[in-house]
């Protein structure tokens, strides 16, 4: 599912919302997601999942294009960790 498609979902669901309504509202929870990750926090929807951050240690990679080794420093990075209801649901027979 793609961003205009959870829009279109939504103003289904919702007829009682204008579209710029629905926008926003879907702008600001994932500009809060972002934000809290971010800041380093932790953001936890029940029976959804969580999103958090994971650090990655500075390594040495290589370019695919030409083999030479390349430094790629330490950085964190966005981590999902599925709730038990998802992964019943993805896992139902």
């Amino acid at each position: 599912m793609i961003r205009s498609e959870l829009l279109e979902k939504l103003a289904n669901e919702n007829p009682e919302l204008k579209p710029d309504e629905i926008e926003k509202i879907v702008d600001i929870f994932f500009s809060q997601i972002s934000q809290k990750l971010a800041e380093g926090g932790r953001v936890e929807l029940r029976g959804f999942g969580a999103f958090s951050t994971r650090q990655r240690k500075p390594r040495v990679g290589r370019n695919p294009r030409t083999g030479e080794s390349v430094e790629v420093p330490a950085k964190r990075v966005p981590y999902f960790k599925p709730g038990k209801e998802i992964r019943e649901r993805l896992n139902k027979g």
